[in-house]
């Protein structure tokens, strides 16, 4: 079926024996990467939003800081300076307490960067979907007794997941393309694993137009996705415009 639709010699560049394993290996690679960075983007966010609207002054201004540097600083700088400096880093604290050095892989070294450059975003967007709760729903908790984490739990992240779930969406597919970035520092993912099979081929065009449709893919499937949880996120509340 490949050979008729792409011709035979194009089908024997992308056989699974070929190129293209090499490819589908970089986009399992990319995958783990963003859903790993973005799980932690989110764990940072949740944190960083409540340490922004209940957190004390130094906390405050500590978290305006990051989420200011990491949304002035390109993505690209920002890639390079943690995962440079933070192997760095970690080994000097290590060698601290006479700690040979270690060497990070290439797979926890790219969840690491791309969460906490996905942190500083989804902070704000989860701060401002705190703020679009109705004020009554937080009081009418507190009111009959409820402790802080009960509270956190049944109604603020409840009601503040319709708010910040278009946010956090955009955020998910700007993760899967940020993970092209880490191909500058020698991570095999998918632009990596594209860019050494058409280097090899010299089919340039193919293989670019390949991890293309691969990216625009896995956009439409988690678009799909995205759909579905927005509009269960959403039962029982009224519908846009109504």
């Amino acid at each position: 079926m490949l050979e008729f639709l792409l011709g035979p010699e194009t089908a024997q560049l992308l056989a699974m024996d070929s190129w293209g394993g090499a490819l589908w290996r970089g986009l399992w690679a990319t995958l783990q990467i963003a859903v790993g960075g973005y799980g932690l983007g989110i764990l940072i966010g949740i944190a960083g939003a409540f340490g922004k609207l209940y957190g004390g002054p130094v906390v405050r201004d500590l978290l305006e800081i990051y989420t200011t540097i990491v949304r002035a600083v390109p993505e690209l700088v920002l890639i390079l300076l943690l995962y440079y400096a933070g192997n760095s880093a970690l080994n000097f604290v290590l060698g601290q307490f006479g700690v040979g050095p270690v060497e990070i892989s290439g797979l926890v070294a790219g969840i690491y960067v791309i969460g906490i450059v996905q942190g500083a975003y989804t902070t704000e967007v989860i701060r401002g979907a705190i703020n679009a709760i109705p004020a009554g729903q937080i009081e009418a908790a507190r009111s009959f007794g409820m402790p802080v984490m009960m509270v956190l739990r049944r109604i603020t992240l409840p009601a503040m997941l319709p708010y910040a779930l278009p946010g956090l969406a955009n955020l998910w597919l700007i993760a899967t393309k940020d993970t092209a970035l880490l191909s500058i520092v020698g991570f095999s993912e998918l632009t990596l694993a594209t860019k050494q099979a058409a280097g090899a081929t010299k089919s340039y065009f193919t293989f670019y137009t390949v991890a293309a449709v691969i990216y625009l893919s896995v956009t439409i499937i988690s678009m799909r996705g995205i759909r579905w949880l927005e509009k269960r996120s959403r039962r029982g509340l009224p519908a846009v415009g109504d």
